[in-house]
């Protein structure tokens, strides 16, 4: 199948109100140039760096809207506001302090979301659920950052009644800290679901899913 043909057979199972995210981490822009022309506006990339290449490559496609899905290093934080429209990994308080002082500085703001770890898991980068609702009164003074909503990533090994319950955490989760009003802090956003479990997240309420090998096969490079 060609990319075109996978985006095309995606989009017939997927609501209107999920934002397809093509994840293009150490995928060349000539395939990034076919989602262009499947239809596709919305790449997801890892790496600050890898990212500014292409986007050099890229510069006669003007309304793509760059995601960045990866750790991000406080040292990469000013260059991510300068090549990213959305933050989907913003992890700790520190770095969305730091986000949003930069975000002041440089007169932008950037969309993230909250990774949250809804179950223990030592790969993985975010708040833990008590850390985040402890940390959400300093992180609505971040006034130069747009916070959206959560994002999360399921830890290895899990079944799919169990991955299924843990996007509806995250979404009860999102439920919560909006009823606590604070004006800096939205819930509107749910990037959760990437091409092995993306189905189960759609079930749960995602708003963003995040797909790469469904769309690019298995990845090259």
């Amino acid at each position: 199948m060609t990319i075109a043909s996978r985006i095309k057979s995606i989009r017939q199972h997927l609501p209107e109100s999920v934002r397809l995210i093509a994840v293009t981490k150490q995928v060349p822009t000539d395939a990034i140039r076919e989602a262009y022309d499947g239809g596709i506006r919305d790449f997801g990339e890892s790496k600050v760096q890898e990212t500014v290449e292409k986007q050099s490559q890229l510069q006669d496609l003007p309304d793509i809207n760059w995601h960045l899905i990866g750790h991000l290093q406080a040292n990469k934080a000013a260059k991510a506001l300068e090549h990213f429209q959305w933050i989907h990994s913003l992890d700790n308080l520190k770095l969305a302090q730091r986000l949003s002082r930069l975000a002041g500085e440089m007169s932008c703001s950037p969309q993230v979301c909250l990774q949250v770890k809804m179950l223990p898991d030592p790969d993985k980068y975010g708040w833990s659920v008590p850390e985040l609702l402890a940390d959400l009164p300093e992180l609505n003074k971040c006034q130069h950052i747009k916070i959206q909503g959560l994002m999360t990533i399921p830890p290895l090994g899990l079944d799919d009644s169990q991955i299924l319950e843990l996007f509806n955490s995250t979404r009860e989760l999102a439920q919560k800290i909006q009823q606590q009003n604070l004006p800096c802090i939205q819930m509107q956003q749910l990037s959760m679901g990437m091409s092995g479990d993306y189905h189960l997240a759609i079930q749960a309420g995602a708003t963003m899913v995040r797909l790469g090998q469904t769309l690019f096969g298995s990845r090259r490079g």
